[in-house]
């Protein structure tokens, strides 16, 4: 088992089955979670909260949270791709 991430109200995602974590505005990404409800693969982790963050998973299931995506990505010690890393050439 991999490393468990924090995803509020003492719910935790095993690191290493997350495909992608990404805002629930966009229209595609309501599609997804509306189909995943049909087959009962939703986890809603938000607690009655707003979503604020659709966690993917290797499996189709789809995770609810109530944290942005840059918290939980913070806490999984990992920076978003759309920064760079800083790196030493000299």
């Amino acid at each position: 088992m991999g490393k468990l991430i924090h995803i509020g109200f003492g719910n935790v995602v095993n690191e290493d089955r997350i495909v992608a974590i990404v805002h629930p505005e966009a229209a595609p990404v309501r599609r997804l979670v509306t189909h995943a409800k049909e087959a009962d693969l939703v986890v809603d982790a938000t607690q009655g909260r707003k979503t604020r963050s659709v966690i993917v998973m290797d499996g189709r299931q789809v995770v609810l949270s109530a944290l942005l995506p840059e918290t939980i990505l913070s806490r999984a010690g990992e920076r978003p791709a759309a920064e760079p890393q800083e790196t030493d050439t000299e």
